[in-house]
């Protein structure tokens, strides 16, 4: 074997070693965040999820829930927040629809209800139910995290706040807001999410949560040092309930934090013209809603420019 083989044989190994010894430090960074983030919170809640079939491997479908329940809450509250995240791994495309959770819809066992009372009925699992029955929108994983390990989700994943634009003054939870650029931490920005007590009502809300999950996309890839990314993303997955797979969660959080994805896109359900206010029902106030125009809105939204 002449030198130059050689030579290369071991340049070969090196990096076979560097390469193993770097997948195993995230690896086992990873997973040591994690468990310690569990050691402090409960298990998972919905281990009755079934996944709809991914029917294109390359887009991937995410509920979203923001539970209202407190950790002493066995069962969890109504979904405080509720979103359906789509993300295409080909075209590096994320689009997020925020679904107010006033919309009147049609509860399988329960009748006629606000939507966002699907999961404090049956969990993840209904929510999916109604989301499949309701829009046609087929879900491939979920997310489901309460107020608590959201402020400690934000904190660990964002230890030097979150920059973003109040757009007006505000006042929750003993939280005071003053409208302009600000940086905040957890539970400054999960206030600023909840605030609903105005003249615009969830609709506000919805737009706010939208401009927090725009934010988070955007600062993600300078939120923490590269070395510290594993351990920390294993915390922060510890204080989710969530059936996303570590190697599809990994995938996600490599395009994410490399800053390769495009601008979030963003809809509102319902959407304009397609709603009427009612407040004579058990339920309280709703918006009750044409589910047709609502569908195709969805549909179009999801459906990528090349497709239609």
């Amino acid at each position: 074997m002449n030198r130059n083989k050689r030579t290369l044989i071991f340049i070969s190994l090196v990096m076979i070693l560097i390469v193993t010894a770097f997948g195993c430090y995230i690896v086992i960074g990873f997973h040591h965040g994690k468990k310690a983030a569990h050691s402090q919170i409960n298990q998972q809640k919905n281990v009755d999820f079934s996944a709809d079939v991914q029917t294109n491997m390359k887009e991937i479908t995410i509920l979203l829930i923001g539970d209202d329940g407190r950790e002493e809450d066995e069962d969890g509250g109504r979904a405080d927040t509720l979103m359906v995240a789509h993300y295409n791994s080909e075209t590096k495309q994320p689009k997020l629809i925020s679904i107010m959770r006033d919309s009147y819809v049609q509860i399988p066992e329960h009748g006629l209800e606000k939507i966002n009372a699907a999961y404090a009925f049956g969990g993840a699992e209904l929510t999916k139910k109604v989301l499949n029955a309701t829009f046609g929108l087929p879900i491939n994983y979920y997310i489901s995290v309460d107020f608590n390990h959201f402020i400690r989700l934000i904190d660990e994943l964002y230890p030097k706040g979150v920059k973003i634009q109040a757009e007006k003054d505000l006042n929750l939870d003993n939280v005071d807001i003053k409208k302009g650029a600000q940086t905040m931490d957890g539970n400054t920005l999960l206030q600023y999410a909840r605030f609903r007590m105005d003249e615009e009502g969830d609709f506000g809300r919805v737009r706010r949560q939208q401009q927090v999950m725009n934010a988070l996309a955007k600062q993600a890839k300078h939120a923490v040092p590269f070395l510290q990314l594993p351990q920390i993303a294993g915390e922060a997955v510890g204080y989710l309930d969530t059936n996303i797979p570590p190697d599809v969660l990994i995938d996600l959080a490599k395009d994410f934090l490399s800053g390769k994805v495009k601008p979030l896109e963003t809809l509102s359900v319902p959407v304009e013209g397609s709603w009427m206010f009612n407040d004579y029902t058990e339920a309280g106030s709703v918006l009750e809603i044409d589910e047709t125009q609502n569908k195709q809105a969805i549909n179009d939204f999801l459906t990528d420019e090349a497709e239609k």
